[in-house]
């Protein structure tokens, strides 16, 4: 409330100061009532949830938008005639700014980003130098400092200099100086924060049913609203007229709280990476897995877009703990696991609100899985939103997927993909699929949307192993269905269509 309050108050301050001035009269308490008015907008913008990059940009934006106010009002004392109507229409500009752009600033920094309490922050130490050349800062602030990262590859890739640093507790009052003293040492050449990132199923209800049946025997296939949206009967018969075949079994890798290996209904088109990831507490990760790749055709369940089984296979990486919650630090380590697995597909229907406006580590993550030949898919999020705020699907390289109802809408929860490079839609509303001990429900979020598309991108990868993301990406944006907001979306995925253009 005080960086609305004080943005509003230096901004009418000005405005009367400049008004009365031109007119000659006192303008005694208004230079005074300015200076006031900034200085609690600063001190609502320092001391905001916003990160120091966001804080930066925040307050270059709003001073403009003072400026502006600034010479409008002084252009309106020169034209008398125009001042009254010029003096409404600026007044509803900056009631529009104060609703649409302030509010969403301060309501996003309300949700304080957490970070990882056992490792605060992310560092890339400079080529060349070691982090015993930082043994003065761990002295002083009693850092701890260890490798994040061990890619199989390190000649592809910088991951390998990149550091984890645990602030001890007692002087996580002081992060700011921390970061500010690593900053300033001349040994690293990039420091970011640590997030902590949380996932929860989203509940719904059981679409209502539908009469089509595909020509498999799934029973649950009548709870799949989503396969008449993609036209999934159009796929399986172009796979089976056009004799279609697989150049190999692409492996699409579920970065989430773990998958049910057992489960009926995924265990044959399941591949086993580590015990540890075989098993799903919280239920999230089976989930997706069976969105993206269930056994067709076994009278079970559901099914997916391989219609036999043949096109690709599925692997858990446990990323999020039985809480549903993760680190920054962790979800690229199971990105370059995955990668060093072999994966086609790192799909993650994860992510979260960024303090920063760059994260190299989320980029050099995707750009190691892509040399190691994967595409990266990552929600949109559920915060209702602008997707660009949100990690890793901000990250370039990244397909991002927001979620749709049955009527192509939107889907409420869903942030909005306007500001994403590369971003298409796929149903996310009253999924229905997999949960652990070889049980079903439904549930909603943009976390159920991306395994749809992870799930056609194994088919693709399965038929062309070369493509690239940015082809991918082209692919399925060309071949996509307009949807009730396209700009918002994203264009809906058309399976058929998309195996149709590999021709």
């Amino acid at each position: 409330m005080l960086y609305l309050a004080g943005f509003i108050g230096t901004v009418t301050t000005l405005a009367a100061w400049l008004l009365l001035k031109a007119r000659g009269r006192s303008v005694r308490g208004l230079p005074g009532g300015f200076i006031i008015a900034l200085g609690a907008y600063l001190i609502g913008l320092l001391f905001s949830g916003v990160g120091l990059e966001a804080k930066l940009g925040v307050f270059a934006r709003d001073m403009l938008v003072v400026a502006v106010s600034g010479i409008a009002v002084m252009a309106m004392v020169a034209r008398r005639k125009a001042l009254g109507p010029g003096l409404l229409a600026l007044g509803l500009l900056l009631a529009w700014f104060v609703q649409f752009q302030l509010r969403p600033t301060m309501q996003q920094a309300a949700e304080r980003i957490e970070l990882d309490a056992d490792g605060e922050l992310l560092i890339q130490i400079s080529e060349g130098r070691q982090v015993k050349e930082l043994n003065a800062l761990i002295q002083e602030y009693g850092l701890d400092i260890q490798p994040a990262f061990s890619p199989a590859s390190p000649e592809i890739t910088q991951l390998d200099n990149y550091y984890v640093v645990n602030v001890p507790t007692a002087q996580e009052g002081k992060l700011g100086r921390i970061k500010k003293s690593l900053h300033r040492s001349g040994m690293i050449d990039w420091l970011e924060e640590n997030e902590v990132v949380t996932v929860a199923p989203m509940p719904a209800q059981n679409p209502a049913p539908i009469q089509r049946r595909y020509g498999i025997d799934d029973p649950g296939l009548s709870q799949l609203w989503g396969f008449e949206a993609m036209q999934v009967d159009q796929l399986y018969e172009t796979l089976r007229k056009g004799n279609i075949q697989p150049r190999k079994k692409a492996l699409i890798a579920i970065l989430d709280t773990g998958v049910d290996a057992q489960h009926e209904d995924i265990k044959a088109n399941y591949r086993s990476l580590s015990a540890a990831y075989d098993n799903d507490p919280m239920k999230h990760g089976t989930h997706c897995a069976g969105i993206a790749a269930s056994v067709s055709n076994n009278g079970l369940g559901v099914a997916s877009f391989s219609v036999d089984n043949a096109f690709f296979q599925v692997a858990s990486i446990k990323v999020l703990n039985a809480g549903g919650s993760g680190t920054q630090q962790g979800i690229i380590r199971g990105m370059i696991e995955a990668a060093d697995a072999g994966a086609d597909v790192i799909s993650m229907s994860l992510g979260g609100r960024t303090g920063s406006v760059k994260q190299t580590a989320y980029e050099k993550a995707v750009k190691y899985a892509a040399k190691k030949g994967a595409i990266v898919v990552a929600a949109a999020g559920n915060s209702n939103r602008n997707a660009k705020d949100f990690a890793p699907v901000n990250t370039p390289g990244v397909i991002g997927v927001s979620a749709v109802d049955a009527g192509l809408n939107r889907a409420v929860f869903s942030n909005f993909v306007n500001d994403i490079p590369w971003a298409v839609a796929a149903p996310g509303v009253d999924i229905y699929s997999t949960v652990p001990g070889n049980q079903y429900a439904s549930f909603n979020g943009t976390s159920m949307a991306t395994p749809y598309v992870a799930g056609l991108l194994g088919l693709l990868k399965s038929i062309r192993p070369e493509l690239t993301a940015r082809e991918a990406y082209n692919l399925l944006q060309s071949t996509g269905k307009e949807t009730k907001n396209t700009r918002e979306t994203g264009r809906l995925i058309q399976p058929a269509k998309a195996v149709g253009g590999l021709r």
